[in-house]
């Protein structure tokens, strides 16, 4: 075996500086993980500085979301051609110049981009970060402990995004929510150079350009026609053509994926009924949880007028939560339980926890109305992901293994994409036909806009639970496998956490 190899010194030996890589390799994944939530608490404040409207301010969220998500798949076909620490460096400049794009934005079309951008190139950096990472560690103890480490500080990154996200917005200005990847990427990248090595890439990997054309081009087409509902209505021919021209290419996709030499997703991976069924399960729950994240930081910032530091801070209890729920529970019961015996039971947690925020108000209280939901979904969804990711790549062969972990991170991004596109469109339709129906007098404005949007987003809210009680039963009807029998977290990456 080479010796130039990610685990080994040029001597052989095991490389003496693996765990400086892991720092390396787990600082471009906080960045990428942490991108997803940082911009969140930006959005108010980016939305009034470039002029957005309600109805396009979720490109913000899903111009990344969709692009990461398609692309996924491709990224890792990718690592394996070119190599995998190559792709772990052409990723972080690329991600660090997108960055570096959009904090510079001068009109929202700007900004949209280059969040599209920042997401293709996220999809090349995250499965080389995770192959580094499963070849740099080789010894299965220390491999175990790696990931222990790696999973912690992905958990961790929603968290300090939304920290971070309201602390810049606050004390400098939204756009250093974008311009912070630079000096982060520009470390990992020298860290990269000095610190990791690779394997050459494999000269018999075919990349499945069309596929990822189809599969992307699908799931945008979808994406903007729930956008245009809003504005145009759900009937108008624009919308109906989107919804038409995604479902045609989705499933020429699938057609595809059936003929092409290399697909990007192999079908015999998603023909197996418990690992359709975590696909499903999870992109059911992240439709309703990414939605959220965009009403709770409207709600907190514009309705209640909390500080962008405060709202940050707002949500640190459900990550918390989630972080309980996946290590101390479902870790500690997985090879004891049926894996949909804390799925369904978390799903109908998140599930009253949405519940219990379709009684929000303008001025409900944050202890006492919006505190136990938030505990209810982090728990509820700590609960879900870990059995989720373990059904999934239970029983995989090798060559398959990380075609499947990237699925389940695909489902995730893709379901949080279309979630937020969905719910932004009913939150935003249902406010302005409240708003319709009860501002009769020009003087009462400012007391029936606030009522409106709060209106809108218990509405969109009660489609958030409808979703994530699907989920359950989707879980519950599916995954029948029994409990896995080997530690899945030792051998296979683990899925990005929601937020």
């Amino acid at each position: 075996m080479s010796s130039a190899r990610t685990g080994e010194s040029p001597t052989g030996q095991a490389d003496p500086h693996r765990w400086w890589g892991l720092v390396v390799i787990a600082l471009a994944q906080l960045m990428v993980v942490l991108d997803a939530t940082i911009v969140n608490i930006a959005l108010p404040s980016a939305q009034r500085d470039l002029g957005m409207s309600d109805g396009n301010r979720q490109w913000v969220i899903t111009a990344y979301t969709l692009a990461f998500g398609g692309l996924l798949l491709l990224g890792g076909r990718i690592a394996d051609l070119v190599g995998r620490k190559r792709t772990f460096v052409i990723g972080l400049v690329g991600f660090a110049a997108a960055s570096a794009l959009g904090g510079a934005a001068q009109s929202q079309g700007m900004l949209f981009g280059a969040r599209a951008l920042q997401g293709v190139f996220a999809a090349v950096l995250a499965p080389s970060a995770l192959s580094l990472l499963t070849t740099t560690f080789t010894d299965p103890r220390e491999r175990g402990k790696a990931f222990g480490i790696y999973g912690a500080l992905a958990g961790s990154g929603s968290a300090i995004g939304f920290i971070v996200g309201g602390l810049l917005t606050e004390y400098l200005d939204w756009r250093w929510c974008l311009y912070v990847n630079v000096p982060i990427a520009v470390l990992a990248v020298f860290g990269a150079s000095a610190l990791l090595h690779d394997r050459p890439g494999s000269t018999g990997a075919r990349l499945d350009v069309p596929g990822a054309l189809l599969g992307c081009g699908g799931l945008v087409a979808i994406v903007y026609g729930f956008s245009e509902a809003q504005p145009r209505g759900w009937s108008d021919p624009l919308v109906l053509g989107l919804f038409a021209a995604g479902a045609v290419l989705l499933a020429t996709f699938v057609r595809w994926q059936n003929r092409a030499p290399s697909p990007l997703l192999p079908l015999h991976i998603v023909k197996e009924r418990n690992r359709a069924g975590s696909f499903l399960t999870m992109a059911l729950a992240t439709v309703a949880m990414f939605g959220l994240f965009l009403f709770l930081t409207y709600y907190l910032q514009i309705i209640l007028g909390y500080s962008p530091v405060r709202a940050g801070l707002g949500f640190l209890p459900l990550t918390l939560a989630i972080i309980v729920g996946s290590t101390q529970i479902s870790a500690r019961l997985l090879h004891r339980v049926a894996p949909r015996l804390l799925m369904v039971p978390g799903l109908l947690l998140a599930t009253c926890g949405l519940l219990l925020l379709t009684r929000i108000t303008v001025s409900s209280s944050y202890p006492t109305e919006i505190l136990p939901a938030l505990l209810l979904m982090g728990l509820g969804m700590g609960l879900t992901f870990m059995p989720v990711f373990a059904t999934a790549t239970s029983g995989v062969a090798a060559q398959d293994s990380g075609v499947t972990s990237a699925t389940v991170n695909t489902s995730q991004q893709v379901g949080g994409s279309i979630g937020t596109a969905l719910l932004n469109t009913i939150a935003t339709s249902s406010s302005a036909t409240y708003l319709a129906a009860h501002l009769h007098n020009p003087a009462q404005k400012a007391a029936v806009v606030p009522e409106s949007v709060v209106h809108g987003y218990t509405v969109a809210i009660w489609w958030a639970a409808g979703v994530m009680l699907l989920a359950a039963a989707v879980a519950g009807l599916l995954v029948t496998t029994k409990p896995p029998k080997h530690d899945v977290t030792a051998e296979t990456p683990v899925p990005e956490p929601v937020g």
